[in-house]
C-alpha cells in the first residue's frame, strides 16, 4: 500500500492560513497598516475602491525594504519582528507571526513598490495568487506602496459571501478607528472611491477621539490615570449623563495594541452601576501599559485576544481607577431616578408618552403633569380668614364635579368607539370572550411592566412594551405613504453620524425619505434633519436616526425576507413604543390588549420574543 500523507504545496497552505488571518477587506487593512507602523512610518495613506473588493492600497513613508527582503516578506513565517521563541514574551511590534502577507497574496493580486531611505532605486514585485510573476528595479518614493487587487478572486465561495459594500466599508471604518486610536503619533488618512473619509493629523489621544467621533465628545470625556508597579492606566471615560443606549464607543488598548477583554469591560460597567439606567452603556477609551512578559498575545491570528498573568489584580486596579475618577469629577448625577417625576423622565430620555402622536390609538396626553392639590376653601372675596364660603360656591363645586365626571365618561366612550374603528377585524371577535382583552375583562397592572388578565385557559401575563412594539410594527408595515407624511421641523436638527454608519445612511436614505424623513448632508458626517414622519414628531430626531441606524446595522442579514421596510418599521416601533416611565391607565391597558389580540400572530414580536405567557391551572399549582 502506497503512502497517503503528502506535504501540501505552499499555495494551498497559504490559502488555508488566509481563512483565519484574512476574513474580509478590513482584515487586509489591519495587517497592512500594522506592518507600516512596525516599519516606523509617520504618515500612512489608505486608499479603498468598492469597499475593498477592487483595491486596497496602503502607502507609508517607513523604512522600506531591499529587493531580497521584499521577496522574502511574502513567504510563510518570514518576519523581521522575532528571531527566537523567547522574543514572544518581549514583543514591541504589532506583527510577529509572519503569516499576513503570505495569506494576502494567496487570495489576491498584489503589486508592491518599496525603497529604503537613502537609496536611489527601489523594487517592484507582482504576485498573483502566491505565484511571483515579476520582480524588477523601479524608481519610487522611500517607503512602501502596496496594492491588493481583486480580493478572493481565486476563492469564489469567499468572495460570494462578502457583505454589501456599505457593510464591508463599515467594518473597514471600524478597523481604521481602532488603528487610529492606538497610533496617535502617526498622520493617517482614509480615501474611499476618491472621497476623503478621514484625514487625521498627529496629536494626543483626546484630539484623536474628537477627530474621529465628533466635537460633542470633547466636553463629555473625563480623564482616567493611575500608575502602579503592575500596570499603568490612562485614557478617558464618559460622564454618566452621556451614556448611550446604542452605539457606545468602548475601546481597550494594551501596549499600543487593540484588544477585547469582557472581564475588564464588566469592571468598567460596574463602576457606573447606580449612575446610569440599566439599558445604557458607558463610553470609554482605556490604555493599559504592562510588562510585555506578563501578557500573551499569541492566542489567535488576529491578535485581538490577550491573556494577562495578573488579570485579577489589574481588574481591581482598573475598577478603583475608574470609580475614583467618577467621584473626583463629581460625575454622579444629582437626580434621583427612583423619585423623579414621570414627566421629567420622559423629557430627559426624549421618549414620547404612551398614547402620543407616535401611537395614535392611545389618546392620553403626553408628558401629563400630575394634578396639583387645590385649596377649595380659598375665597378672594372673603372679608376675613374665618368667613365661611357662600352656599352657591358649594353648589358650583358640585356642578363642576358632575361636569368632569360626564366629560371623563364621554372620553371613554369615544375611545371605545375609536378602538372598534382602528381594529377593523374586531367584528369577528366575540365581545363576551375574555381572551380578546375587551373592557369587560378584569385587568391588573404589575409594576407598570406587565398586564395580568383572566383567560379561559388560566392566567395571561402580557409584556406591555413588547406588545406595543408588535402593534406599532404591524401598523407601520401596513401603513400607506400618507401615514408617514413628513412633518416639517421649525428648527432643523443636526445629527453627527459615526463614520462606520455613513455608508449605511446613504444607502437607506431613499427609504427614509419615503417614510417621511427629510434629511440633507452638511459635510463631515453631519446631516440636517428638516422633517420627520408625522407619527414620530414628538421624538428627538437625532436620537431617532441614530437608533434606526444602529438597529439596521445590528439586525441586517442577506436574507431576502429582511427587507429594509421591515427593519425601518421595527426600529421606528421600538423608538416610539411605550416605556415604563409613566403609569399606564386602565383604558390604555384595555386598548393595548384588545389591539394585540386582534393581530394574526399576537404571541411574538417581529424579532421573535414572546409578547405574553399563559399560566395554566397546573402551572399555577406547581408554583405552590
Amino acid at each position: 500500500m502506497s503512502d497517503v500523507i503528502k506535504l501540501l504545496p505552499d499555495s494551498v497552505a497559504n490559502q488555508i492560513a488566509a481563512g483565519e488571518v484574512i476574513q474580509r477587506p478590513a482584515s487586509v487593512v489591519k495587517e497592512l497598516v500594522e506592518n507600516a507602523v512596525d516599519a516606523g512610518a509617520t504618515e500612512i495613506k489608505i486608499i479603498i475602491k468598492d469597499a475593498g473588493r477592487t483595491l486596497i492600497q496602503v502607502v507609508d513613508n517607513g523604512t522600506g525594504m531591499s529587493a531580497t527582503d521584499a521577496r522574502l516578506a511574502f513567504e510563510r513565517h518570514a518576519t523581521s519582528k522575532i528571531t527566537r521563541a523567547d522574543d514572544l514574551f518581549a514583543l514591541h511590534t504589532m506583527g510577529f507571526r509572519g503569516e499576513a502577507l503570505a495569506s494576502i497574496c494567496a487570495v489576491a493580486q498584489v503589486d508592491m513598490r518599496t525603497m529604503r531611505h537613502g537609496e536611489n532605486v527601489g523594487t517592484r514585485l507582482i504576485i498573483n495568487g502566491s505565484k511571483v510573476e515579476s520582480q524588477q528595479p523601479e524608481a519610487c518614493a522611500p517607503g512602501t506602496n502596496l496594492m491588493v487587487r481583486n480580493l478572493f478572486y481565486n476563492v469564489p465561495a469567499r468572495r460570494k459571501f462578502l457583505k454589501k459594500d456599505s457593510v464591508e466599508m463599515s467594518n473597514i471604518l471600524h478597523e481604521f478607528e481602532r488603528l487610529a486610536l492606538v497610533n496617535t503619533q502617526i498622520e493617517l488618512s482614509l480615501i474611499h472611491n476618491d472621497v476623503t473619509v478621514h484625514s487625521l493629523p498627529r496629536g494626543n489621544l483626546k484630539q484623536r477621539i474628537v477627530a474621529l467621533f465628533g466635537k460633542s465628545l470633547d466636553s463629555q470625556l473625563i480623564p482616567v490615570e493611575t500608575d502602579t508597579s503592575l500596570v499603568r492606566i490612562c485614557g478617558f471615560v464618559v460622564r454618566p449623563e452621556h451614556s448611550r443606549k446604542r452605539g457606545a464607543l468602548q475601546y481597550f488598548f494594551v501596549n499600543g495594541r487593540n484588544m477585547r477583554h469582557p472581564y475588564f469591560h464588566k469592571a468598567v460597567c460596574q463602576c457606573y452601576e447606580g449612575l446610569i439606567p440599566a439599558d445604557t452603556q458607558p463610553t470609554y477609551f482605556i490604555d493599559l501599559t504592562v510588562e510585555p512578559g506578563s501578557i500573551d498575545v499569541n492566542i489567535h491570528p488576529t491578535k485581538n485576544e490577550i491573556k494577562f498573568e495578573q488579570e485579577q489584580s489589574i481588574r481591581q486596579i482598573l475598577f478603583a481607577a475608574v470609580k475614583e475618577t467618577l467621584g473626583r469629577f463629581n460625575a454622579a448625577p444629582s437626580i434621583d431616578f427612583d423619585t423623579a417625576t414621570d414627566e421629567a423622565a420622559d423629557i430627559e430620555n426624549h421618549i414620547p408618552a404612551f398614547g402620543s402622536s407616535a401611537s395614535p390609538s392611545y389618546n392620553s396626553t403626553p408628558h401629563s403633569t400630575p394634578p396639583k392639590a387645590a385649596d377649595t376653601s380659598y375665597n378672594p372675596f372673603r372679608q376675613n380668614d374665618f368667613a365661611q364660603p357662600p352656599a352657591s360656591l358649594h353648589n358650583w363645586e358640585e356642578l363642576y364635579k358632575n361636569f368632569t365626571a360626564e366629560s371623563r365618561l364621554a372620553i371613554e366612550e369615544l375611545e371605545s368607539s375609536r378602538l372598534n374603528i382602528d381594529n377593523g377585524s374586531n367584528d369577528d371577535i366575540n365581545p363576551d370572550d375574555t381572551s380578546t382583552g375587551s373592557d369587560a375583562t378584569e385587568l391588573m397592572r404589575v409594576q407598570n411592566r406587565y398586564i395580568a388578565m383572566a383567560d379561559p385557559r388560566g392566567l395571561r401575563l402580557i409584556d406591555i412594551r413588547r406588545a406595543h412594539i408588535t402593534v406599532l410594527y404591524e401598523r407601520y408595515m401596513q401603513a400607506t405613504p400618507a401615514t408617514f407624511a413628513s412633518q416639517r421641523l421649525i428648527f432643523p436638527e443636526q445629527v453627527t453620524v459615526n463614520p462606520d454608519k455613513a455608508p449605511l445612511l446613504e444607502e437607506i436614505l431613499p427609504s427614509l425619505e419615503s417614510m417621511g424623513f427629510d434629511m440633507a448632508p452638511l459635510g463631515s458626517n453631519i446631516w440636517s434633519i428638516n422633517g420627520v414622519p408625522s407619527v414620530a414628531d414628538d421624538l428627538n430626531p437625532a436620537e431617532l436616526i441614530t437608533s434606526v441606524l444602529a438597529d439596521i446595522a445590528d439586525e441586517r442579514t442577506d436574507d431576502a425576507s429582511s427587507t429594509l421596510r421591515s427593519l425601518l418599521s421595527l426600529s421606528l416601533a421600538r423608538a416610539t413604543a411605550f416605556r415604563p416611565d409613566r403609569p399606564l391607565s386602565d383604558a390604555e391597558m384595555h386598548h393595548l390588549s384588545a389591539e394585540l389580540m386582534s393581530l394574526k400572530l399576537p404571541g411574538f414580536t417581529p424579532s421573535g420574543q414572546p409578547t405574553f405567557i399563559l399560566l395554566t391551572p397546573s402551572d399555577i399549582e406547581k408554583l405552590f
